[in-house]
């Protein structure tokens, strides 16, 4: 069954085409600035060569019916008609307490969806335009929503409630949700095969490391607390993002800078982080370059954020009484040697032994760990829309 992988932004709408029975991505791409001026594809089939086509895309509409194109098309096209595409997978950020897995869409689960959006503004009615798109263009399409927020619904209430009044959570529904979790979920049931090991056997931390970054506790297959909150700006300084903040400092600064406590908080997630504390850029590899030629806010802003995951890596062994794995995905924990060689310097008690050569390692399955090291040091590169066709193809052969 062919699937195609569908995740909007409120500006974007990236997309994989995949082969469920091979798991080879037949075409993915991205449609950029939808209903901004200089709005553009980029298509990529199979191996060959992305290609670049500005076109005008008013709405996500438009923005769907240009995939079908792209996918349908005599040269570029990797399949005949849209008769070959036999669902659908959407990534949906924010599911809140109602869905605790992968659910096929209905009338009803799109009302639900709805009633999350206040939790995740900037992301949910994103994913609901790209639901009525699709089902506009494919009706009779099977249709299945995979949430970020699912896999970390297995989180204890001690872990998830926040030190507030108890009714914030009972009439607001004020609590840690955490994200990533589809990518979190793939990495940790990688590792253990990988390590030829039963997941439900382990005590697994996974560093989900990019732009947007967070770790989990995943104790015997289930997340017991992950590191993002209500919304994603909690937990690791992030490429733009400050993560933990003392709460204090929001009302402080907008006395200080004259300006509103929202926007603070757009200062939280948009100019902060290890932009914020470099001063150029969110890059990992442009702030490991800037740091070894001896720029010390680039330095700075790299001993701080590894710092902070070797601060949570040490929480979660804490959290599950004892790990026996440590994982490293996502852009920079999958590529980035450096960040990892910093963030070894606060596990090295756990008996990690990070081998020094091996972490030199790009973009690959590999252990970085000593043979018979206490804890095994893991690269495992995730792979969230593989995950998102998998579900769809399960729930969909229900």
């Amino acid at each position: 069954m062919n699937v195609l992988v569908i995740n909007c932004g409120s500006s974007s709408l990236k997309y994989q085409l995949i082969d469920s029975e091979s798991q080879d991505v037949l075409a993915k791409g991205l449609c950029e600035r939808i209903g901004i001026p200089g709005s553009a594809i980029i298509h990529q089939p199979g191996e060959a060569k992305k290609s670049k086509t500005e076109i005008d895309m008013p709405d996500h509409m438009a923005a769907v019916r240009l995939v079908i194109k792209k996918l349908t098309d005599a040269s570029e096209g990797v399949i005949g008609s849209l008769d070959e595409i036999g669902a659908v997978g959407h990534r949906i950020v924010h599911g809140g307490e109602k869905f605790a897995g992968s659910v096929v869409i209905t009338d009803e689960v799109i009302s639900e969806i709805e009633k999350c959006s206040d939790l995740a503004p900037l992301h949910n009615p994103a994913n609901l335009i790209g639901i009525r798109s699709c089902q506009e263009i494919m009706p009779g399409v099977p249709m299945v929503g995979v949430f970020d927020t699912a896999f970390h619904q297995t989180m204890p209430e001690k872990a998830y409630l926040y030190g507030l009044p108890y009714e914030y959570y009972e009439d607001y529904k004020v609590r840690r949700y955490g994200f990533h979790g589809t990518s979190h979920d793939f990495v940790s049931a990688r590792a253990a095969e990988i390590l030829g090991r039963k997941r439900e056997e382990l005590k697994i931390i996974v560093c989900h490391l990019g732009n947007g970054a967070s770790v989990s506790a995943v104790d015997h297959g289930r997340s017991v607390d992950t590191s993002m909150g209500l919304t994603p700006l909690e937990g690791l300084i992030m490429g733009t993002r400050c993560g933990d903040l003392d709460a204090a400092i929001i009302p402080f600064l907008a006395g200080r800078l004259g300006v509103s406590a929202q926007e603070v908080i757009d200062l939280c997630n948009k100019k902060s982080g290890v932009l914020g504390l470099s001063g150029f850029s969110s890059d990992f590899r442009d702030l490991a370059e800037a740091a070894a030629q001896g720029n010390q806010k680039a330095e700075t802003a790299l001993q701080t954020y590894a710092y902070r995951v070797g601060k949570y890596i040490g929480a979660y062994t804490a959290a599950m009484n004892g790990v026996d794995v440590i994982v490293f995905t996502a852009g920079a924990g999958e590529n980035n040697a450096e960040v990892r060689k910093l963030i070894g310097q606060y596990i090295g008690y756990l008996g990690t032994n990070i081998d020094e050569e091996k972490n030199q390692t790009r973009g690959e399955e590999i252990i970085l760990s000593d043979e018979g090291a206490k804890v095994v040091t893991m690269v495992v590169p995730t792979n969230e829309e593989l995950a998102i066709a998998k579900e769809t193809v399960r729930l969909v052969r229900e």
